[in-house]
Formats: C-alpha cells, structure tokens, sequence
C-alpha cells in the first residue's frame, strides 16, 4: 500500500493529519503513517532505493532536534518493512537515517514521522515474516533479509528497540501534555 495509491480514505486522512497540525496536536507516524503526515505537511513519497525488510542498523543525526527525541543515544536496530521513503516536509528536522534509506525519521514541533518501525512485538513480527514471505522472496537486495533471519536476531534485538520506542513515546507524550 502506498500513500500515491488511489484510495478513498487517504485524501480525508491528509486533511485530518493537515488540521491536526494546524492546531498544534502532536502526531506520530510509523512507517505508512510516516509518509501520510510527510504527504499531508508538504513532503512527497517516493519508491526508495531498495526495499528494507528486517532489522537494520538506523543513525540518529547529529542535531539538537534529533538529540531533544534520543537523547545521547547514536544509533539503535529497528525493524524495516518498506519500499518507499518520504521527503522532510518545509520546516522538519531529520532525525534518523540508515544505510538504505536516508529518511528515517523527522521531527517537526511536537510531530514524528518514522519510516522505521520501532513498535514491533514478537507477535507482529512473527505475523508479518508468516503474511510477507512472498514479498521477500520477490525483492532481493542488500536492505531485505529472509525470515530465518530475522526470526534469529529477534531475540537479541527486539527487547532493546522496546526500550527505544519507550524513550520516543515518552518525550511524544509530553507534547500532549501541553
């Protein structure tokens, strides 16, 4: 699915994002939702390079924006499933990037738009390798991983992203507080 696709819901929904941040309530977006408030605040979005598919080293940017979100934290494994990536809309910070796509992540005020998934449970995770098992086989590339694999670093990294997703829902919480 990609927000470019003619469906009915989304050009309400963009109106929905554009209001919503008019009035200054803080979004948050994962990876589709990344790219509906990047579409929605003036970004576009476009097929990136390669698919990313499975965990992947992300890069948190150097800036205060990005160090107001993370703390002293530089980089992080997050979990990747796209095939399309959005620009910085007028006005927002990137504050993520990774090897495969360099829009990971933008701040603007009290919004974040991901394009990495930082809210994955073991459940989804084990979903999406059982429901996209044809979509790996169909997209070879150097950001795709096969499910065994990332069924096998899942252990490892899954616990750990938790914590990071913890930290952005936290200091995303406090714009609602405002």
């Amino acid at each position: 699915m990609s927000v470019n696709d003619d469906l009915p819901w989304i050009a309400p929904l963009l109106s929905l994002i554009r209001e919503a941040a008019h009035q200054q309530l803080p979004l948050l977006g994962h990876c589709l939702g990344g790219q509906l408030i990047s579409k929605a605040l003036g970004g576009v979005v476009t097929r990136n390079p390669t698919k990313e598919i499975g965990w992947g080293r992300v890069s948190v940017e150097d800036n205060a924006v990005a160090r107001h979100w993370f703390g002293s934290l530089a980089h992080f494994d997050s979990f990747h499933w796209h095939g399309e990536t959005f620009s910085l809309p007028r006005g927002a910070t990137r504050i993520m990037s990774s090897a495969h796509c360099a829009n990971q992540g933008f701040a603007l005020g009290p919004h974040l738009g991901m394009q990495c998934h930082v809210e994955m449970t073991r459940a989804l995770i084990e979903t999406w390798c059982n429901d996209g098992e044809a979509e790996i086989a169909a997209s070879p590339g150097p950001g795709v991983q096969q499910t065994a694999r990332i069924r096998a670093e899942m252990p490892a990294k899954l616990e750990a992203l938790q914590r990071v997703a913890e930290g952005l829902y936290d200091r995303w919480l406090e714009g609602l507080k405002r």
